[in-house]
């Protein structure tokens, strides 16, 4: 396990959402210090390409006159919401800008790079923001976040059929999760984890007391009944957006190509998580733990190669045993000593990749010793290119008191 890349000049952002489709990751909206979020512009979408590692800014779509879509036929740009994929479309859902939250749902079209806003029935959950995703089967469940309407945190979950776009309130037992929004939720086995999030002494009210909850809590989706294992190993301090995600699909990809044979078993149905922020500390973190759902075990684990400076609010996803790492905010490295709340919004890509090839770790070699590559193949001076050369879509570096 090795971290294999750091670019800068991609999007600068900051609780952005983002997801995989194919060989595209697709990066929703987002805030950027220094822009103004007042308004319902429409919403930002920037698209990494994982094989080459290059980010593009999709053009905002018009209609017939020419005029630029606005919300409520797209999205208004926002930060705090989520996206998931479901049958190679991509839904968003929740979110605010500076005035207003939205409990809308958004469909984009990665095929045709356009917004519809599917017609949706049942109980549509409150506006909110901070809240977390997850697919499982044909349903998206949505967990905690904090309901502006009612000033309050949540603990509840909800659920949208994506065949009949039906939302319901899903009926739990057992003690769920405190009430909390900024954690992470990953499925994995039949069971939707719930670790990390900012809480309040006073929840579900919020009273600037905050609580960073260590525990990591499961729904049985089945059951529906809540669980707490009883947990070994060495447990991650409590902390809100950092991310947390599994290696996908691992045995399909045994299936589908034979080049990926070597990877291990034991990174298959494991649960990452990375970074993260704790308010009472005021600490940022850059460390990544492992969860193992079968022995509920926690490991910290230190890959080979430079790490991502500890940050918060940035995005990780998988994709074929790589873990791409994007945004987020950092403490500022060149801020005074009075000056260490100072914060800077990063703009640099990371890829972690959990079992790198031969081809990949020579690749580094000759980044590291400054080898001549012009007697290189031309493929392999691509490959150098595309893993060392930095993007160049990203404004100028911006700082956040």
């Amino acid at each position: 396990m090795r971290w294999t890349v750091h670019l800068d000049g991609g999007p600068r952002r900051v609780n952005h959402a983002a997801v995989c489709v194919c060989d595209l990751i697709y990066s929703f909206g987002g805030y950027c210090t220094g822009d103004d979020y007042r308004f319902n512009e429409s919403i930002d979408v920037h698209v990494l390409n994982t094989q080459n590692l290059r980010w593009t800014l999709l053009p905002q779509k018009k209609d017939e006159n020419g005029t630029v879509l606005k919300y409520p036929e797209v999205p208004f740009q926002r930060y705090g919401h989520t996206a998931v994929a479901y049958k190679e479309k991509i839904y968003m859902w929740g979110g605010r800008n500076d005035e207003s939250l939205c409990n809308f749902l958004y469909c984009f079209d990665p095929k045709t790079l356009s917004w519809s806003r599917p017609n949706v029935t049942g109980v549509v959950p409150g506006a909110r923001d901070g809240h977390s995703a997850c697919v499982i089967g044909n349903y998206m469940y949505i967990f905690g976040g904090f309901v502006e309407e009612i000033n309050e945190f949540s603990c509840d979950v909800h659920a949208l059929n994506f065949e009949t776009m039906e939302w319901r309130y899903v009926q739990t037992f057992g003690v769920p999760p405190s009430f909390r929004d900024f954690h992470a939720a990953e499925h994995i086995l039949g069971r939707m984890y719930i670790f990390g999030g900012r809480g309040d002494k006073h929840s579900p009210y919020h009273s600037q007391e905050e609580m960073y909850c260590p525990e990591i809590v499961f729904l049985d989706l089945k059951t529906k009944v809540w669980h707490r294992p009883s947990i070994t190993g060495k447990v991650p301090v409590g902390r809100r957006s950092h991310s947390m995600c599994k290696l996908d699909n691992l045995k399909d990809l045994f299936r589908e190509n034979i080049k990926v044979k070597f990877f291990s078993v034991i990174y298959n149905d494991l649960i990452y998580v990375f970074g993260g922020y704790n308010g009472l500390l005021d600490q940022h973190f850059n460390d990544l733990y492992t969860f193992d759902p079968k022995t509920n075990c926690w490991n910290l684990v230190k890959p080979h190669g430079k790490p991502p400076t500890p940050r918060r609010r940035q995005v990780g996803i998988v994709k074929d045993a790589r873990l791409f790492l994007f945004g987020g905010t950092s403490p500022c490295p060149h801020a005074a000593v009075q000056e260490q709340t100072s914060l800077i919004d990063n703009n640099d890509t990371h890829v972690l990749d959990f079992k790198p090839r031969l081809k990949t770790l020579a690749i580094l070699t000759v980044v590291e010793k400054r080898i001549d590559t012009t007697c290189l193949p031309k493929e392999l001076r691509y490959e150098i290119r595309a893993m060392t050369q930095p993007n160049s879509i990203s404004r100028p570096v911006n700082h956040a008191g």
